[in-house]
């Protein structure tokens, strides 16, 4: 009983802290999704008319949210709690069977620490805090399951390994693990070992591919098929740092994650030695391979986001409330009963206690727009709301918009649909073969469309432009715009955005070097 109440005091303190932050503006990735679950609501497939290289299990489940809580970042970030909140239990479920009710208790009340903390973006609701759900899942029933062999539990598990994936395709080393844990576990133990782990691995193979099947199978009946073909396994390879860039990629995100997370890491070292010394071989296969899964879905890419790190996060939990369990298994031989737990008591503390002081005033002082601001810098997304509601104002439901920048946030807004299926402009500054024939037919799909509004965003981080980029793209705006009246600017300097509306924004120039402007398709006389 002690156990639950504990954790439903976490679950209730990491949701309390998200409450407080409902309405910070959404990101890109989050502006992404809700569209994609905005079209999905509106009868759209994945992939008609929004283009992107990820899965579309994510754009199923902000459909769900979007439905169930409302189509604003409050009812996101609801769906969110939500979530969290049920990963926290089933870590806390996962550790007490994995271990002891304490060793639960630790693991989920650091997962719900981490999770939260503004240096991996923890309080975004991105894919990976979604995609974590059904791979706790999975992975419980795979303990489970091979404890006493039971093939309809392992099949699940495939299932639910394969929505995770879905969901966020870095999971898919969840599933590789999975695999891996099946060649060295009990699991189908007969006479002939050898046979019944291949026939677990069978079975388990088998629940993957089925959610896969059956997405396929959706997509190809929806028409989409080939445009999700080319974005998810034709470009998405090219998609891919280099090893120089890589390395440098994982030394600033480490630099800026690490030192916040310094004692949970270190524990979860404990954790690692103390797993290598038990001589049972099941809990340190498992316990290894999900750790590893994590690590290695984290490299997808050689990116090293900082969001990346959010699917490390259950196995650093676990690891470090073993760590703390083995650290009281040895103070037991020269302590007293009650003290044995002092010292694990004091360092879980300071495993709590560390990143939300590090992150302090992003998650207990700061405005929603302050929070996006101390996190993001000068990205446009508190922007992006004033925008929208100039555009949703001015504009029918039937009007068509483009936003010439990555702000797919503005669409959902808006309530407005695009009038290119390319709703990020960072494709097209790649170094990839595809890049120019991607910025003709974005041209194109505008052209075509005829948007009532253009919104052109000038920000870095919004074009991600490269030396040798191919920026004809640029050289087409600059022309298109004259069969257009500007009607908006929002010029973000560090101190304030200043905003301008119709015939006041028409002479405005810009006195920071981030800025975006908003069109409006001139009417014939």
């Amino acid at each position: 009983m002690w156990a639950w109440l504990a954790v439903a005091a976490v679950v209730t303190a990491a949701a309390a802290i998200r409450l407080r932050l409902l309405d910070v503006p959404l990101d890109r990735d989050e502006g992404e999704y809700a569209y994609f679950g905005q079209l999905l609501l509106g009868g759209v497939p994945p992939y008609a008319l929004a283009y992107n290289l990820k899965l579309p299990g994510i754009y199923g489940v902000y459909a769900l949210v979007l439905a169930t809580f409302g189509q604003t970042p409050a009812g996101i970030r609801t769906g969110l709690i939500l979530i969290t909140s049920a990963t926290t239990v089933g870590i806390y479920l996962l550790g007490t069977r994995l271990a002891r009710p304490a060793v639960g208790v630790a693991a989920a009340a650091i997962f719900a620490t981490l999770s939260l903390s503004p240096k991996i973006l923890g309080i975004a609701a991105y894919a990976e805090h979604f995609a974590l759900l059904p791979v706790i899942a999975g992975s419980l029933l795979l303990w489970s399951a091979t404890r006493e062999w039971r093939p309809g539990l392992v099949f699940a598990c495939g299932i639910l390994f394969a929505l995770g994936l879905l969901i966020r395709q870095s999971t898919a080393l969840f599933v590789a693990g999975g695999v891996a844990y099946l060649l060295v576990s009990d699991a189908g133990a007969t006479d002939r070992p050898r046979a019944g782990r291949a026939r677990a691995i069978a079975v388990f193979a088998a629940g993957a591919l089925v959610p896969l099947a059956l997405t396929c199978g959706g997509l190809f009946a929806a028409g989409t098929f080939r445009t999700f073909w080319f974005w998810v396994f034709l470009y998405a390879p090219h998609y891919q740092a280099g090893l120089s860039t890589g390395w440098s990629n994982l030394v600033r995100t480490l630099g800026t994650v690490a030192p916040s997370t310094s004692v949970a890491l270190a524990l979860a070292a404990i954790g690692v030695a103390a797993l290598l010394r038990d001589p049972r071989r099941d809990r340190p296969a498992f316990v290894l391979s999900l750790a590893a899964s994590a690590l290695l879905g984290t490299m997808m890419g050689l990116q090293f986001r900082p969001h990346y790190f959010l699917i490390a996060l259950p196995a650093l939990a676990l690891l470090a409330g073993l760590g703390l369990a083995a650290l009281a298994d040895l103070l037991a031989r020269w302590c007293p009963d009650g003290l044995r737990w002092a010292l694990p008591g004091v360092l879980l503390v300071a495993a709590l206690g560390q990143p939300l002081l590090a992150s302090r005033t992003v998650l207990f002082e700061l405005t929603p727009d302050q929070v996006s601001r101390a996190i993001y810098g000068r990205n446009p997304f508190p922007e992006s709301v004033e925008i929208a509601r100039y555009i949703r104002e001015h504009s029918s439901a039937s009007d068509r918009i483009a936003v010439v920048g990555s702000e797919p946030q503005i669409y959902f807004y808006a309530s407005r649909r695009s009038a290119t299926g390319y709703i990020y402009t960072y494709p097209l500054m790649e170094l990839q073969p595809y890049a120019s024939a991607m910025q003709r037919e974005m041209i194109k799909e505008i052209e075509t469309a005829a948007p009532r509004f253009l919104v052109f965003v000038s920000a870095t981080r919004s074009w991600n432009v490269s030396p040798g980029s191919d920026q004809t793209i640029f050289g087409w705006f600059e022309a298109y715009q004259r069969g257009f009246t500007r009607v908006g600017v929002a010029d973000i300097s560090r101190q304030e955005t200043v905003y301008r509306w119709g015939e006041a924004a028409s002479g405005y120039a810009p006195r920071s070097d981030v800025w975006l402007m908003v069109f409006e398709r001139q009417r014939p006389r």
